[in-house]
């Protein structure tokens, strides 16, 4: 079975059991919701079921509790580690949004050569807008925002990304 990260713990916070945590999923409210199953990886590959009994937000983090651990000793082996859900709890996107594993590896299409550019190989979330790293072969990486005049079409299906290379970017 495949999983997905969700988020990082980074540290306890006061001493009821709750988790710091630096979320990777753009839905915390729709993933951290109350009885929500996520599964703990530590860093020496350690699993553990957990569900959310609490979650708020705090400054630039989201403060989990899980049933059955209410105090900052049970929950201190969790620092370091990686929340993640199973494939079958990803949640449906809306159109034209897409989860980070169906868009890397996809080719990139030059829309105006048709010339094949190279692969996604990240995307980077630095603000306003994501960043899409194309490796090419034999020149640098491809920083492309992802901004409509940029990316003109992802077709999951077919791992296709056609793209307008503003003049610059190249």
């Amino acid at each position: 079975m495949e999983y997905y990260d969700v988020g990082k713990i980074v540290n306890t916070h006061g001493i009821k059991g709750e988790v710091r945590v630096l979320s990777t999923t753009t839905n915390p409210e729709e993933r951290y919701y109350e009885g929500a199953p996520l599964i703990w990886f530590g860093k020496k590959g350690e699993q553990e079921a957990l569900t959310v009994k609490t979650h708020r937000t705090h400054k630039t983090f989201d403060l989990l509790s899980f049933e059955g651990y209410g105090n900052v000793n049970d929950v201190e082996q969790f620092v370091g580690g990686t929340l993640r859900v199973s494939e079958d709890m990803l949640l449906e996107l809306p159109e034209n949004e897409f989860y980070i594993h169906e868009v890397i590896g996809s080719t990139v299409i030059d829309d105006y050569s048709g010339e094949e550019i190279g692969k996604i190989k990240e995307i980077l979330s630095p603000g306003a807008n994501d960043v899409w790293v194309v490796e090419r072969p034999n020149k640098k990486d491809l920083l492309l925002p992802y901004i409509e005049p940029v990316i003109l079409d992802v077709d999951i299906e077919n791992q296709v990304v056609r793209v307008h290379v503003m003049e610059g970017l190249d």
